[in-house]
């Protein structure tokens, strides 16, 4: 089977999905969209099942906070189709009070440590999860180092004064 275009690719999901696909670009000639938790989990099956589609491996699954959003958690997944040798981006934003998306783990294995990685830096708590703990980070942690709720550094700080620097 050859290549697929990046706008089959979007028809196939628009023709099963039509409103549950959102905001739809190709930067980089990575096709990429936007959906909700509530349709994350049909989206992602529809992928990894369909005959002609077949994105079968899950590439990675990380997060991005954007503080100024009004959802600034945003779950992204990377998938790749090897038939096709093709791959998309899936967005998915959530509240950063509580933010819960159900778990890629019924789909694939390796989801596991993505989610637990997500879960230990930005605090997404993935529903269905086998063994959601922290990975990498402190077991009694209590913040989530890779939001940006803290100022990156303090402005009370001597050492960075000028005159120290002659200037």
């Amino acid at each position: 089977m050859g290549k697929i275009s990046n706008q089959a690719v979007l028809q196939k999901l628009s023709n099963s999905f039509g409103e549950k696909i959102s905001v739809p670009a190709e930067p980089y000639g990575l096709l990429t969209f936007e959906t909700t938790k509530e349709d994350i989990q049909d989206i992602l099956k529809f992928l990894k099942e369909d005959k002609e589609l077949q994105f079968i491996f899950l590439t990675d699954i990380t997060a991005i906070h954007y503080p100024e959003n009004s959802l600034p958690i945003v779950v992204v997944y990377h998938l790749h189709s090897f038939v096709n040798n093709v791959r998309v981006r899936i967005k998915v934003s959530l509240p950063d009070l509580n933010p819960t998306i159900p778990t890629a783990t019924t789909l694939w294995e390796g989801a596991n440590w993505m989610e637990r990685e997500t879960f230990d830096f930005f605090g997404i708590n993935f529903e269905g999860h086998p063994n959601l703990v922290r990975i990498l980070n402190v077991d009694d942690m209590t913040a989530f180092p890779m939001r940006k709720e803290f100022p990156l550094e303090d402005p009370n700080r001597v050492d960075k004064k000028d005159f120290f620097f002659g200037r």
